[in-house]
């Protein structure tokens, strides 16, 4: 039997969920795609990847029953990864297609970029490709990350915490938006580790690292 750290990545019908998988499988973690609530009460860990909407995430997880139980596994305090969609989700509510709820676990909101400028000239939404993550705080994944590296984005919405003290990376795009989250058990980017290479493959180490402790 496998003593590998077992990984639930949870599957709602959106997101890069092989590429997610084999990239958390190179760091010696067994991965496990599902989307079965009881999977992810049984798992060690849970990754939630999106891409896509906010408002198609939610009704995809409630329509499996898998919004209760990430939330649930939340609140039992295993580590929760979340990327894109999955930090996204963590917050109260968002404003893509109308207003959605997310999970409420974060206090804070998903909005549009808006229309962006830099040096007086415009820049493109969505944000799509390689920008600079500048982190700070002491979540135990921090301690294992670089102060600052570059990861692969794309997205047209953002996360506004309302609390400061979740944010722990910081991003310029038209002036600082937040790019990582973190509080207790949770670690959550709004950009791809699976495409981000060696910088995305360290922050996967870490998480590694971070579940088997």
């Amino acid at each position: 039997m496998s003593t590998l750290p077992r990984i639930a990545v949870v599957d709602y019908g959106y997101g890069n969920l092989r590429s997610v998988a084999k990239a958390l499988e190179a760091c010696a973690l067994r991965v496990d795609v599902t989307g079965e609530p009881g999977d992810l009460a049984r798992a060690d860990a849970v990754v939630l990847p999106g891409v896509g909407a906010f408002k198609d995430a939610v009704e995809g997880l409630a329509a499996r029953g898998l919004d209760r139980a990430v939330v649930a596994a939340i609140e039992s305090g295993k580590p929760y990864l979340g990327l894109c969609l999955g930090l996204q989700l963590l917050f109260e509510e968002g404003h893509e297609h109308g207003v959605t709820k997310g999970f409420g676990i974060l206090p804070g909101v998903v909005s549009h970029f808006g229309e962006l400028e830099e040096g007086g000239r415009p820049l493109c939404v969505p944000h799509i490709g390689w920008n600079e993550v500048t982190f700070s705080g002491s979540h135990p994944m921090l301690a294992a990350l670089p102060p600052r590296d570059h990861y692969y984005f794309v997205h047209s919405y953002r996360a506004v915490p309302a609390d400061d003290a979740d944010v722990v990376g910081r991003t310029e795009y038209g002036g600082p938006f937040a790019s990582a989250v973190a509080k207790e058990g949770i670690f959550a980017v709004q950009f791809h580790p699976e495409k981000s290479q060696s910088a995305g493959h360290r922050l996967l180490e870490a998480f590694a690292a971070w579940v088997a402790r």
